[in-house]
């Protein structure tokens, strides 16, 4: 069975542009889910696994590397995974497949790792900027923050953040958190605030 996956981080974004080289023979697995999560602790992502497990995929189409993941290891990770399933994955922005008649395929490897080491490095220079741009603002007396009377209740927080808080329930330091989520620091502290009040989270 061949199979096409697509990811897109909003429920208000489209799958058009992804499903553009979509064939009739391929099974659709789209996520909703931020780039930031394991490809496998997704839900779809955990449905085409149990699916290649069972033996019922052999062929993995995507759009583009990054509907894999935005970071570098998670990235590699799954590539490797679905190699030693024996499971080709072509990458239609780059019209390459990662085997040739069963074997890896070196060349796909090898873009494949520059191309998910740019992303990354990419992303980190825009949370960079982002941060150094809020400095400035704040030194100039320009930067206010949220807007009063827009403060959200423990509740609304918590279900924003949904990801955030699944992180910290699993132990992960608070730098790892704001990194897989892509939030301020300030927010992973204040939602590990929230649960620590409620007695939901430990020794984050």
């Amino acid at each position: 069975m061949k199979a096409r996956y697509n990811r897109i981080s909003t429920a208000n974004q489209n799958l058009e542009r992804q499903l553009a080289k979509q064939n009739p023979d391929e099974v659709l697995f789209n996520d909703v889910v931020s780039g930031s999560v394991a490809f496998a602790e997704r839900k779809k992502g955990k449905e085409l696994i149990e699916q290649i497990e069972a033996g019922n995929v052999t062929f993995i189409s995507v759009a583009s590397v990054c509907r894999l993941g935005r970071g570098l290891h998670d990235i590699i990770n799954t590539c490797e995974y679905f190699n030693s399933k024996g499971v080709v994955l072509r990458v239609d922005n780059l019209g390459l497949e990662s085997m040739v008649l069963g074997k890896v395929n070196p060349t796909f490897n090898l873009i494949i790792s520059v191309m998910a080491n740019v992303a990354q490095m990419e992303r980190e220079t825009l949370l960079e900027r982002q941060k150094e741009g809020i400095a400035i603002a704040k030194a100039k007396g320009v930067y206010n923050g949220r807007v009063k009377g827009s403060t959200e209740s423990d509740a609304e927080v918590l279900t924003k953040y949904k990801e955030v808080v699944k992180f910290l329930k699993m132990g992960k330091s608070l730098r790892d958190v704001q990194s897989r989520c892509e939030v301020s620091l300030g927010t992973v502290q204040k939602v590990k605030g929230i649960l620590n009040k409620s007695g939901k989270v430990e020794n984050c």
